[in-house]
């Protein structure tokens, strides 16, 4: 067991058998250094799910895991990785669903650094977690509620302290695109709502009473202060405002920096607050900085802003609250609030197909947030995941395309009101039809919740890959996620790595921070080690050993956010406001904070080394699970099975050549050398981008060699 005393780990992991109704600890201390979150997760998963477990079968398991810096101070540490199968992918294998709110430290403050699901319940339940006192109890009463009812009546029953992490009917219904939520609108995707439903667990409540040991307190609230006042910028990390300021030598239109003088919280308790013009330095006012609501949604949702909000220990409040009295008429709740891509899924990703005109004049522009706000309710109530907003780009391709009207029964497709899609009606309630027959999963139309994989092989409508439209950047059945568009090859590679959208945003950040190319060039050459790093947005250049650092560093740095559980969001720290410090950030400050709190003097390398050794983890499990060309389960050939890149990357722009200026478009050669790069920047095969005995060995995972050497899996 744990020693006594853990600094930054609780020291202990929960198991909670829903077949047998056991309860019981273990220690952490096997899985330290594989730092925490995803490698406690990702390492368990390899250990004790067979490759080729269904998803929903009683043998999977979910694990819910936070890392040392999660409720230890450390600024914006409030994230959770939870580890399962893939409901929606190609052979359903390992990935990695995150969510913010207050799930996370609420589980460590419970004395937790994880919690392992597994087995699956005969009847409806929920795990109930109060500190150290863990129950399996009846859930028949909120059974088929929708997430908000079932997160206040668990929350009447268990006490508002407690943080409600719970599935909605999509996922009871087993529908492979659903999710699980905590604090509201707090999402992690990937079918996770799919899996605990087959499982019947309907939630999973929180409360913790403890603390966090940390080994120098003193050292991590002056690391907070050093960074709130020097180092951090706004959402993205994004380091100038997004309108010309007195106090900035820059300004950038695409910052997340969004604050301004006139810009308020309208519908603020009171009166409407000013988000005015924080500066750096100003610790007290770090969390205006980021009006997310307007940057989403447009000028008109300042009116219904109360606040921009935020996960645990964020300063950052990247998270829109709103109310919007007319949403409630449709969904029955008026207040919303979420960030990302669920927070504006039709006026971004459906109106340039369904071509309705909503942003048109100023009283159309209210009606975008209508059809935003309502279609964000009614998916966060039933559970249902948008995959990084590609659910909605599928729907408007069906509808337009006339996809829906060929392969639904006619009965089916003539009882939605599709002219309610049209520009002279505009009514937003056709998404809470939609929705609702998607989240029953009892019908035809609900195959379009299964994934794009699912539905284009049964629709036949594969050619919906190739369409740059889609974004959907594998044929394994993942979108893009901040890929081409992002310095090219370097978004190009990381977008392939994982078995889902790989959810990276240590590039993008660097991308959109705001800073001139010129700068962006010279921290370029101090971080991966040449100017040639990075190019210009759409003005791409050849390969270069540079771009393979880069890429390889988004990668480790990305997996060593999700171990510590801080957000990738805002972290790393590659640049900063502060132009005293020459817009240089620190990004020593993960080693930093992981001194301070645990007590172990580690340097940034060895963090990086640990995060490489998890994603090699990961691809060994992928290795093992993944089946070649003929069905065959066990496939090392990760270049030519999992890494392939859709061909819209190399086909778009169809009278432009790559690596001329005005186009993203990729080199088919080129890509394949990028991957060998990044495959030799791991240790892996250079041939199969799969790990080799001696990259295993290197990272500590010699029982995963001696395993892929059974299988004959090492190359």
């Amino acid at each position: 067991m744990a020693d006594e005393k853990s600094y930054g780990w609780a020291g202990k992991i929960l198991r909670v058998n829903l077949t047998t109704g056991s309860i019981t600890t273990e220690s952490t201390d096997p899985y330290k250094n594989l730092i925490g979150g995803m490698g406690i997760g990702n390492k368990i998963m390899y250990d004790e799910v067979p490759a080729g477990t269904d998803p929903l079968s009683e043998a999977n398991k979910v694990i819910f895991a936070v890392g040392p810096l999660t409720a230890s101070g450390a600024p914006l540490a409030g994230r959770t990785t939870i580890c399962s199968l893939s409901t929606f992918t190609k052979d359903h294998l390992v990935i990695d669903a995150h969510f913010g709110g207050m799930f996370g430290a609420k589980l460590k403050l419970a004395g937790w650094d994880a919690l392992v699901v597994e087995g699956a319940s005969a009847s409806p339940c929920y795990i109930n977690i109060k500190d150290d006192q863990v129950e399996i109890k009846d859930a028949s009463f909120v059974w088929g509620q929708g997430i908000r009812n079932t997160t206040e009546m668990l929350n009447r029953v268990e006490g508002v302290k407690a943080c409600v992490a719970a599935i909605g009917p999509a996922g009871e219904n087993l529908l492979p695109m659903s999710n699980i939520i905590n604090s509201r609108n707090h999402s992690a995707g990937a079918g996770l709502g799919a899996v605990l439903g087959s499982k019947k667990c309907k939630a999973v409540v929180v409360e913790g009473n403890g603390s966090v040991n940390v080994a120098d307190p003193q050292a991590v609230a002056e690391l907070s202060d050093y960074m709130l006042r020097e180092i951090i910028g706004s959402n993205n990390n994004h380091v100038v405002p997004s309108t010309q300021q007195e106090w900035a030598e820059y300004y950038d239109k695409g910052s997340r920096w969004t604050a301004r003088k006139g810009l308020y919280w309208a519908a603020a308790e009171g009166d409407p607050i000013e988000t005015g013009e924080p500066k750096p330095g100003e610790l007290n006012t770090v969390g205006y900085r980021c009006m997310k609501s307007t940057k989403d949604l447009g000028a008109a949702a300042e009116k219904y802003t109360i606040k921009m909000d935020g996960c645990h220990s964020c300063p950052i409040h990247c998270y829109s609250d709103l109310r919007v009295d007319e949403t409630e008429a449709n969904t029955g709740f008026k207040n919303t609030g979420n960030t990302c891509a669920a927070n504006f899924p039709v006026s971004t990703y459906m109106e340039p197909q369904l071509k309705m005109g909503l942003k048109s004049d100023e009283s159309k522009a209210d009606l975008s947030v209508i059809w935003d706000t309502t279609t964000l309710n009614v998916m966060d109530d039933l559970g249902v995941w948008c995959n990084y907003a590609q659910l909605y780009r599928d729907i408007a391709y069906c509808h337009v395309n006339g996809v829906f009207k060929r392969v639904l029964p006619e009965a089916e497709y003539n009882s939605i009101h599709w002219e309610k899609f049209n520009a002279d009606v505009c009514d937003p309630t056709i998404m809470v039809e939609i929705i609702n027959m998607i989240a029953r999963n009892d019908n035809e139309l609900s195959y379009i919740g299964h994934g794009s994989l699912v539905w284009c092989e049964r629709w036949n409508e594969q050619a919906w890959f190739d369409n740059s439209t889609s974004t959907l950047i594998n044929y394994r059945g993942w979108p893009v996620h901040h890929a081409i568009e992002c310095f090219g090859q370097v978004g190009a590679v990381y977008n392939m790595m994982f078995n889902r959208d790989d959810m990276i945003h240590s590039a993008v950040n660097f991308q959109g921070c705001g800073l001139p190319i010129e700068l962006k060039k010279q921290i370029a050459a101090e971080v991966w080690g040449s100017e040639d790093a990075i190019t210009a947005d759409k003005n791409y250049t050849p390969m270069n050993e540079y771009k393979a650092n880069f890429a390889w560093w988004s990668i480790v740095t990305d997996v060593l956010h999700d171990s510590l559980t801080l957000c990738n969001w805002v972290w790393p720290m590659t640049m900063s406001p502060t132009k005293a410090r020459n817009y240089r950030g620190d990004l020593d400050l993960e080693a930093k904070f992981y001194k301070a709190v645990t007590g172990e003097d580690i340097t940034t390398d060895e963090l990086y080394r640990r995060a490489a050794a998890i994603m090699t983890l990961q691809r060994a499990n992928t290795v093992r699970g993944m089946t070649d060309a003929n069905g065959t389960m066990g496939c090392n050939d990760m270049r030519n099975v999992h890494d392939v890149m859709t061909n819209w990357a190399f086909d778009k722009d169809p009278d432009k050549q790559a690596f001329t200026e005005g186009t993203d478009k990729m080199d088919r050669e080129d890509f394949q050398t990028a991957l060998t790069m990044v495959y030799e920047r791991f240790g892996w095969d250079s041939e199969l981008g799969c790990p080799t005995a001696e990259c295993l060995d290197g990272y500590g995972l010699s029982d995963v060699k001696d395993e892929l050497a059974s299988l004959n899996l090492l190359p």
